[in-house]
């Protein structure tokens, strides 16, 4: 486990006792196979805010890169928020610098929307797509 995961593991552990109604918004493991296999962890930051929007963050192990599991996250993840009748947009917060996340959020009808600081991640392109837009398989 990395230092980053640690981080926000404890930060999502702290926000859901604080708020255990919470919970079910929060990140979970991405497992893989039969044998359980953890290639890292997807999730909503919260849940929807005022205006129905959530937020996704999801990221994958480096041994397991490049082998659509980001893909297949992000998917499960815009199933759930379009089955949510409170949801309403999915937004993605991403660095300029993450060409790899850029390319796993093309093709699903994301347009930028502006850009943000992030204290722990600095600058952050900002995308948004509407929660009932069921992505393909």
């Amino acid at each position: 486990m990395t230092d980053g995961a640690r981080w926000l593991w404890q930060f999502r552990l702290d926000q859901m006792a604080a708020d255990p109604d919470q919970a079910r918004w929060m990140v979970r493991q991405a497992v893989v196979g039969d044998k359980g296999l953890v290639v890292g962890h997807a999730g909503f930051h919260g849940p929807p805010d005022e205006v129905g929007m959530v937020e996704i963050g999801y990221s994958v192990a480096p041994d397991f890169r490049r082998q659509g599991y980001a893909r297949s996250a992000l998917i499960e993840l815009l199933r759930r928020a379009a089955a949510e009748p409170a949801v309403t947009t999915v937004r993605a917060a991403i660095s300029p610098d993450n060409v790899a996340s850029l390319g796993t959020i093309s093709g699903f009808g994301f347009v930028e929307v502006g850009e943000q600081w992030d204290e722990e991640d600095g600058l952050e392109l900002v995308f948004e797509v509407p929660a009932r837009r069921v992505p393909a398989a």
